[in-house]
């Protein structure tokens, strides 16, 4: 398995649910088709792309009227993916947009952007403590609360193209 091969599989915006679904609570393909909204058959296509590319793996199983039913679960607390090749969208910024436009017009979010002008050093000590806020609030993470997501992309955009005629 390689990191271009788990950067293919979340590129998709169902296996992306699927594995937000499986972040506190194992779950069976028929729970997992039935949460996301899936037929059977498209759940445990996704579930077994994950699955390869070592991102959910099976946690338990049990015996039903003859049939094993196999219980699948992220198979570590997070993920890191290479950075996109050059002109390939963040799929997992896409996809965090795509599950924002998702969520409830009429539920709480914290939606901010801010363009900043920072040191190499500061950029590094701000990229730092971000991740370091995310972690802290993972461990506090309680599986019987709702969910909720915390995105951030802190970035060096490409330097804009001065437009004749831009002022000076």
């Amino acid at each position: 398995m390689t990191n271009d091969e788990q950067l293919r599989a979340v590129s998709n915006l169902t296996r992306h649910r699927i594995m937000a679904m499986l972040r506190f609570e194992p779950a069976t393909i028929t729970q997992i088709a039935q949460r996301v909204g899936l037929a059977k058959g498209s759940s445990s296509y996704h579930v077994r792309l994950l699955e390869r590319a070592g991102l959910v793996k099976v946690v338990r199983t049990r015996k039903v009227r003859g049939v094993t039913e196999r219980y699948y679960a992220m198979a570590a607390r997070s993920i890191e993916l290479p950075d996109p090749g050059p002109g390939q969208p963040d799929v997992l910024l896409r996809n965090a947009v795509a599950d924002l436009e998702a969520s409830p017009a009429d539920g709480e979010r914290h939606v901010r952007m801010a363009h900043l002008r920072l040191t190499e050093e500061q950029f590094t000590e701000l990229g730092a403590r971000l991740e370091a806020l995310a972690d802290e609030y993972r461990a506090l993470s309680d599986p019987s609360l709702p969910d909720a997501s915390l995105v951030f992309a802190l970035f060096q955009p490409a330097p804009r193209r001065q437009v004749e005629g831009d002022a000076k």
